[in-house]
């Protein structure tokens, strides 16, 4: 059975995964409650390596100034530019001022210096090691969401327990347990103009008389799942408790989830992304391209804890990226790929107010691995 055989359904807008082990705490989270209603997981992977030192920089190293002669983000109470206070060593970018609420109320939480072992510099590469779970290993058959989903079995799952805002789905997912994607909660839908309902039918037919046993399946959820996002219907829920995110794909992507968690269709895991990391010329600091997607970034998050509200209690957001970049600025005013990076944890249950960290300080040796060595 090839992937191309379950994954999609290429007469409509839709993707399906049905296609195995998982970290013990992803089982914890998934069977347990926090505020009273069923936990969800959010997973938002920043696609192209973000560069974690300008994210939550190091303001405390004086050796980072030294090494970003003009991308550094000026210390605290530096001018109007400057890094946001978290601690005695790290800051948070300018443009992330959004996020400066959830860490305040000891919601949100840093992870910094961390990625991947696996030494490869290759954003395929490294981005399928991460949606695998598995460094440096090209074999594994399914995603490390998927085997949490697997390790966890629930009777009374729904189609949408696991569901990627995105238009395809992203390998975390793929694996045994059912999952799907789509591009848009109004994209999900067989794209037949006036007439999707009589398609509907046609294609329900069709898929129900399929010999196949695993495309007779794949068709049965496919219009299951369309029928209960019609009747739930979570497009018509406004952001609430004056949320507003921006207009952009990521903002869009980050309204949607909030919107099947209110609709309570049974979501636990959902999975997105966003791009436009790799910052290899004109970064810039406290403003430029860099700035500009963690602007994106901060408001599309800030916005969706603030629509959920309480609900958020039972919410836990986690950003991650394939690597990170090098220390030292190239001549370019940029930065090229390196190592380390950093993730951010936000959700009602976190224990905020903390950057978690293995910091070495000032670099013994040669800057050109990364933040694995500061």
């Amino acid at each position: 059975m090839t992937h191309d055989r379950r994954f999609f359904l290429k007469s409509s807008g839709l993707a399906m995964a049905g296609l195995g082990f998982a970290p013990g705490f992803l089982k914890r989270a998934l069977a347990g409650t926090a505020g009273g209603g069923k936990r969800v997981l959010v997973t938002l992977f920043q696609r192209g390596a973000v560069d974690g030192l300008s994210m939550i920089p190091p303001v405390g190293e004086p050796h980072y100034f030294q090494v970003r002669p003009t991308i550094a983000l000026s210390a605290p109470g530096k001018g109007d530019d400057g890094a946001l206070r978290l601690d005695d060593t790290f800051g948070l970018h300018p443009a992330l001022a959004p996020l400066m609420r959830l860490w305040d109320a000891g919601s949100l939480a840093v992870v910094h210096a961390v990625g991947s072992p696996d030494p490869t510099r290759s954003h395929f590469d490294a981005q399928d090691y991460l949606d695998a779970g598995t460094p440096g290993v090209k074999s594994t058959d399914d995603g490390w969401l998927n085997r949490a989903l697997q390790a966890a079995p629930s009777e009374d799952a729904t189609s949408f327990r696991a569901v990627a805002l995105q238009p395809n789905l992203p390998r975390s997912l793929a694996g045994k347990a059912p999952a799907l994607a789509m591009a848009s909660l109004a994209d999900f839908t067989l794209r037949a103009g006036p007439k999707a309902d009589a398609a509907a039918s046609d294609f329900a037919s069709l898929y129900a008389g399929a010999v196949d046993a695993a495309l007779k399946t794949t068709g049965g959820e496919t219009f299951e799942s369309v029928k209960v996002l019609k009747q739930a219907n979570p497009s018509r829920l406004a952001p609430q408790n004056g949320a507003a995110y921006p207009g952009s794909p990521l903002g869009r992507r980050m309204k949607e989830i909030a919107q099947l968690v209110r609709s309570d269709v049974g979501l636990e895991i959902a999975a997105t992304d966003c791009g436009g990391w790799d910052t290899h010329t004109g970064q810039g600091a406290a403003k430029g391209q860099l700035a500009n997607r963690l602007q994106d970034l901060g408001e599309s998050l800030a916005a969706f804890a603030c629509d959920l509200g309480e609900k958020m209690a039972d919410v836990c957001v986690v950003t991650m990226t394939e690597f990170g970049r090098t220390v030292r600025e190239n001549g370019t005013r940029g930065t090229d790929h390196g190592h380390g990076s950093v993730m951010m944890v936000l959700g009602g249950n976190v224990k905020g107010r903390r950057v978690l960290t293995r910091w070495k300080g000032r670099p013994t040796r040669t800057c050109s691995r990364g933040a694995t060595s500061p």
